[in-house]
């Protein structure tokens, strides 16, 4: 099949403000990486994995950092994208930049729904009230936060993601000092990192394994490419950003996690419940578990947030190239396009409302987006290898910021992404998610051809 010609011009200026400040798009990066899926989902990856998860953290943390270099490069040899799912568009046709961006705009709205009864469900044991009631306040007030300005879900995801930072930070100083035997009494202390079993007690390939579970706590860093295109330099950030992304994955994450399980016995850890507050309770923190219940609805109020925000500016996009309607182009005089972030938070209420009255509809919804993320991931990949070689071929001077050993890493990542996506097929636990992703996939994909066919009649 004949790819289509690239057209790497600028994309004509949008009607969106540039009110972000590089303090507001750098956390906004962290937030996306932060959430629930390291204070507490963490805790399944290290059940069926042991101390070597340690290792699958960072196999997964690559392969997000090059996704990454691959945006930076793109954002600065293509300044004026507007969103990240567009440079699918540009590299491999119309077709993927639909795909893209209708695939990352349904993986967030179920998303902002998930997290909606996350959050409900921490309240719930303060405040005596339904959950879906609590979900859904949580939505509406969110949602009028993204209505009011960006500057003002900018500056809330600010302080959403630097409580986070402050308390991870915070574990690992108290953490750390306990390994190294500051506070311990006991002198430095890795035992438990190779007890009970060894430090893989279920053989190498179980790294593997826990590469698939951990690699989708790991999405989201990309949320940052779009809140770019509302600062005043777009590019130059993006590529500032994907230059650290990888040290707060290591500090964040591989960190975090390698100071737990030389405290706890990995298999002390039970799935389901917070690693970080068996790290704390055993370390004597007073209230362990009431402060990490603050800090987890900190994380899921922070994805609430942010999901938001990108589902509207995504559709927002789509709309401005013709892939959905015209006028959900509209801003109001804040800058913001409200009728998107109004379409989305609309589907995520039914997201919610599905939560009430039909689980087998919500575990659809929620499956469907399980692969969407490494389907995007792909399809950038693809995209990056095509509009690099391009561009070293036609305007090399477009070229200031570079994948590393390309092309060798850009293949490398596609590889690996459709080897995690292949052993979710064989997987029982994960193939309802890897199938049902594939079904909304050829959805969309059939929705694409089917209104270039309307438009060509």
């Amino acid at each position: 099949m004949k790819l289509p010609a690239l057209e790497l011009s600028e994309t004509p200026p949008q009607q969106l403000g540039r009110t972000l400040l590089a303090r507001h798009v750098a956390m906004i990066s962290i937030g996306g990486i932060i959430g629930a899926g390291l204070f507490v989902g963490s805790s399944a990856a290290i059940a069926v994995t042991g101390p070597a998860i340690i290792v699958s953290y960072a196999l997964a943390g690559l392969v997000v950092l090059l996704v990454m270099r691959m945006l930076g490069e793109m954002a600065m040899a293509l300044p004026g994208i507007s969103a990240f799912t567009e440079f699918s568009r540009v590299g491999l046709g119309q077709w993927a930049g639909f795909t893209s961006g209708w695939l990352y705009w349904y993986f967030w709205v179920v998303v902002v729904a998930i997290e909606a009864i996350a959050g409900a469900n921490l309240i719930q044991q303060w405040i005596a009230v339904p959950a879906w009631a609590i979900g859904l306040l949580l939505m509406v007030v969110l949602t009028g936060t993204n209505l009011f300005s960006t500057r003002t879900y900018g500056e809330l995801e600010f302080w959403f993601a630097s409580f986070k930072v402050a308390a991870i930070l915070a574990f690992i100083l108290l953490a750390g000092a306990y390994v190294l035997g500051f506070t311990s009494g006991a002198g430095p202390d890795f035992g438990n990192l190779v007890a009970h079993g060894g430090f893989a007690p279920f053989g190498v390939t179980s790294i593997l394994a826990g590469v698939i579970t951990v690699i989708f706590s790991l999405t989201g860093a990309e949320i940052a490419t779009i809140a770019a295109a509302e600062s005043p330099e777009p590019s130059r950030t993006i590529a500032k950003l994907t230059n650290t992304v990888i040290l707060r994955i290591v500090l964040f994450y591989v960190g975090s996690i390698f100071l737990i399980l030389c405290i706890v016995p990995w298999n002390e850890i039970v799935p389901g419940h917070s690693p970080f507050v068996a790290a704390m309770e055993r370390i004597n923190v007073p209230a362990a578990a009431m402060m990490m219940n603050f800090i987890v609805l900190t994380a899921v109020l922070s994805c609430l947030n942010s999901g938001l925000y990108v589902t509207s500016r995504v559709l927002f996009t789509l709309a401005a190239k013709g892939d959905a309607p015209q006028s959900l182009v509209a801003v109001n005089s804040r800058k913001v396009p409200a009728r998107a972030i109004l379409l989305g938070s609309a589907f995520a209420y039914l997201a919610l409302l599905a939560q009430v009255f039909s689980e087998d509809v919500f575990t659809f919804l929620v499956n469907a987006s399980g692969a969407t993320m490494l389907i995007i991931y792909v399809l950038v990949a693809f995209a990056q290898i095509r509009i690099r070689r391009h561009i070293e071929a036609t305007a090399p001077e477009r070229l200031g910021f570079k994948v590393w050993l390309f092309p060798w890493s850009s293949y490398l990542t596609i590889a690996a992404i459709c080897a995690v996506m292949l052993a979710m097929a064989i997987t029982p636990a994960l193939a309802p998610q890897f199938w049902i992703s594939g079904l909304l996939l050829a959805i969309v994909l059939g929705a694409f051809f089917l209104l270039r066919a309307r438009r060509a009649a």
